[in-house]
């Protein structure tokens, strides 16, 4: 639990009491509103997540007072050109990973003794080595269907 006090500090439940008691106050069993509107403190409630896009991040930006009660708040910031790069290039990554793996999953389909239909299966697998050349390429694919 996060408390606020009358200073507009917000500190964690037990470093809340560690201050109460270097400054000689009282101790107490059980935190409750009660205990804290004593104190001149309040309860510091969990406030709605931010909701970044694809290029932004989320991040904690302090507490705020709604109707009385004291919230966490999340805001977002947008990324820089390095992150954004980063983050295009680890989700191409997983892409390629996956079509990787169907690649894997299909091999046997051109074996020499394979009874599969080898012109279908070829297609399919010319589709997913094609995939990266996809205009919305690493973020919207289209992933061809299996014969």
């Amino acid at each position: 639990m996060e408390i606020r006090t009358q200073t507009g500090a917000v500190m964690y439940e037990a470093e809340f009491r560690a201050l109460i008691k270097a400054n000689d106050g009282p101790t107490w069993d059980v935190t409750t509103a009660e205990v804290l509107e004593s104190l001149g403190a309040d309860v510091v409630f969990e406030g709605p997540q931010a909701q970044p896009t694809r290029y932004q991040v989320a991040f904690r930006d302090g507490v705020e007072q709604v109707e009385g009660k004291w919230y966490t708040k999340y805001s977002v910031t947008d990324m820089d050109a390095e992150a954004i790069t980063s983050k295009d290039a680890e989700q191409a990554k997983s892409v390629r990973n996956s079509r990787t793996e169907k690649l894997k999953d299909s091999d046997w389909t051109q074996l020499a003794d394979s009874t599969a239909d080898k012109a279908a299966w070829a297609t399919y697998r010319t589709a997913l080595r094609n995939v990266p050349t996809q205009a919305g390429f690493p973020w919207t694919i289209e992933w061809p269907d299996a014969p």
